[in-house]
């Protein structure tokens, strides 16, 4: 008889990842919401708006790294290009944003304020069905998804990898950036959208909005957790790090690189322009310097920090990356750039397996020894979702569990 799902995604998981995510949705769908919202404001123990708003940035950035993890920690696959995927999904409910203020803009017109400023009669057919939140939601997943399917099978087909892919990834990212610069694409130019007033007939920047955003951003950090743990504990997941570590043996073996390739790529593409989604109303603005190549490579910096390969290790550089943004670029904003490139230098050099290695070294010496400890470490890292070091059949010569995928 076939195990029923939820049995099958709870054994993916692993206990100790269940106990963590439920301690998560604990802190993030009820504390934080009672703090903010039921704590008065000159309570010591009150959550002030920046709290939450910071706290919401951050789970989308987690959410992208999430994604990004997937793809280069467990495909090997760098892309520089996250950037672009992510500003999509957020210029894509941001159109819905800006139809939802109405005629409460600074023209009091039904178009958006800059389409009036330039001198635009009607909206262009792009913009049409923009009003509708269900449709902002189809176009968030359908638009990246689509130009990450396309440009990923003519790469991947052209088994274009390593650096050479990291480089047309950033160029294509910096490409749809100039684009979106210009005036006459309709999106704003330099300055983006902004000035949102309603989201689903809600005052934007109400408390219980806010919290309201913040709670959907958790959400939907758990279920990224979940999706990617479910995908890289199956047979796809070993497949995909065989992949990653011996293509050419897979494909001799009788596997089709292309289609998983493919597939972790368009479903990452998928989840980055989510979290762009979620991005834009907390912080109000979206605009083409999200695209900007840096970006992309300060997403790549937060799984070298976390740990690439490490579920966990992704949202933990993630947040601890930005949490020393924020800190720095109020204290010392001329440094900042200076301490990230440090970050990367001294991470790549003395922690190529991030914090999470970091952490796992140094627990290692009261790990029990002999054989019992070797299995207690395969347990470990199955629990964490890390990738154990090299498929199978990368040393021994054998299939991936004796069958095709």
């Amino acid at each position: 008889m076939r195990t029923p799902f939820l049995v099958r995604l709870y054994r993916a998981l692993g206990p100790r990842w269940a106990a963590a995510l439920g301690v998560f949705a604990a802190l993030a769908l009820v504390l934080v919401p009672w703090l903010h919202l039921a704590v008065p404001r000159d309570h010591p123990l009150h959550l002030s708006d920046h709290f939450v708003t910071l706290g919401g940035k951050i789970l989308c950035y987690a959410i992208v790294a999430v994604a990004m993890d997937l793809v280069w920690g467990y495909a090997g696959i760098l892309s520089l290009g996250y950037g672009l995927f992510f500003a999509l999904g957020g210029y894509a409910f941001g159109m819905y944003l800006m139809r939802q203020i109405g005629r409460d803009g600074s023209y009091q017109s039904d178009l958006p304020d800059f389409m009036v400023f330039l001198d635009w009669k009607e909206l262009p057919w792009y913009w049409t069905g923009s009003d509708s939140f269900l449709w902002a939601c189809f176009l968030v997943l359908a638009v990246p998804a689509l130009i990450a399917f396309v440009f990923g099978f003519f790469a991947f087909r052209s088994r274009i990898k390593g650096v050479y892919f990291s480089i047309i990834t950033q160029a294509m990212t910096f490409a749809a950036m100039l684009l979106f610069f210009r005036n006459e694409t309709g999106f704003g130019g330099n300055n983006g959208f902004t000035d949102f007033k309603r989201i689903l007939g809600y005052p934007i920047w109400a408390p219980q909005t806010r919290v309201a955003l913040f709670a959907a951003s958790a959400l939907m950090l758990i279920a990224a957790l979940v999706l990617a743990r479910y995908l890289v504990a199956s047979k796809f997941g070993r497949v995909l790090a065989a992949v990653r570590d011996a293509e050419s043996r897979v494909m001799f073996l009788g596997y089709h690189p292309l289609w998983y390739k493919l597939f972790i790529w368009t479903c990452s593409a998928m989840l980055c322009a989510v979290a762009g989604a979620l991005y834009v109303p907390q912080v109000g603005i979206i605009n083409p310097s999200e695209m900007s190549p840096a970006n992309s490579i300060e997403i790549a910096i937060w799984v070298a920090v976390g740990g690439r390969g490490t579920l966990a290790g992704a949202v933990l550089g993630a947040v601890i990356v930005n949490l020393a943004k924020s800190w720095f670029t109020v204290a010392f904003p001329e440094y900042w750039l200076f301490f990230l490139g440090l970050l990367f230098i001294v991470v790549t050099l003395y922690l190529p397996e991030g914090l999470v290695g970091l952490g796992r070294r140094l627990a290692s010496p009261f790990a029990k020894g002999g054989r019992e400890g070797d299995f207690a470490g395969a347990a470990s890292a199955a629990d964490s979702g890390e990738i154990l070091p090299g498929p199978p059949f990368a040393k021994e010569g054998v299939g991936v569990e004796g069958e095709r995928a």
